[in-house]
């Protein structure tokens, strides 16, 4: 529920009618931040972050919350910390779902993508790995959820800039930060970790609320298992893929007419 009256939605709308803001006129994360800390103090930078990117209509991640057509097309992301408003008669056709691969992703057909992915024991890309744990966090520990707030949710939630992979909040309410890794995870990759969880913790957690940090690769290296020997809120692990046959009896009584 919202913590005012209004949702964070709406209260982006009256921003911007407050501020005058015009077509092709620039407005920053961090003049939006500062509109909200004065007029609406209870909300959370983390909330406000990622109603941005859920108010533009190219912002990529936009496809993991409940976007609205119409409704939440308001902004136009010129770059990570630049927005400007959406203008329907120049820009590209909103995003609203994926309609095709990342660019870093060349294109496969689905089946022989999961079979591939199967049969070599890790998923063939990072979304696929985060597609299956956002909706099997009861994988990883019991009572795990994934974040959510007024239609936000914790797949790749936006941290100054960057994306944690999800963002959950376990059985005592307090949030944990899963990074993930579709092979081989690396000490290179608890700084990454870190960094999302001391944002976490200062830009987004209630005062009584502890952060602490997953990482998931299909392989720990040994550096990697170093590197968080003396790091007691962050744990590792390591997913493992299986597949099985089980043949299909012909019904002789079927024949081809």
């Amino acid at each position: 529920m919202p913590i005012y009256k209004k949702s964070i939605r709406l209260l982006m709308r009256d921003m911007v009618s407050e501020l005058n803001l015009e077509q092709g006129q620039t407005i920053t994360r961090q003049q939006v931040v500062a509109w909200f800390h004065a007029h609406y103090p209870l909300i959370k930078e983390g909330s406000i972050t990622a109603h941005l990117i859920k108010l533009s209509t190219n912002a990529r991640s936009r496809i993991h919350y409940s976007v609205k057509p119409s409704q939440d097309d308001l902004f136009y992301q010129i770059d990570s910390g630049r927005f400007r408003l959406y203008d329907p008669a120049n820009d590209p056709t909103p995003i609203y779902d994926k309609t095709g691969p990342d660019d870093s992703e060349p294109e496969v057909e689905e089946n022989e993508s999961s079979l591939t992915d199967s049969l070599s024991g890790e998923f063939a890309y990072e979304r696929d790995l985060q597609n299956y744990l956002a909706k099997n966090l009861h994988r990883i520990e019991p009572n795990l959820r994934l974040y959510e707030e007024e239609g936000i949710t914790g797949r790749e939630f936006p941290v100054g800039g960057r994306k944690i992979d999800i963002l959950a909040v376990d059985a005592n309410n307090n949030y944990v930060v899963i990074e993930l890794k579709v092979s081989r995870g690396y000490d290179r990759v608890v700084g990454q970790l870190l960094r999302y969880m001391g944002w976490i913790k200062n830009h987004h957690a209630d005062p009584q609320q502890e952060v602490r940090g997953i990482i998931i690769a299909r392989e720990i290296s040994e550096d990697l298992q170093l590197a968080c020997s003396g790091v007691s809120n962050v744990e590792l692990f390591e997913y493992q893929l299986a597949v099985s046959l089980s043949k299909k009896e012909l019904n002789p009584k079927t024949t081809l007419q």
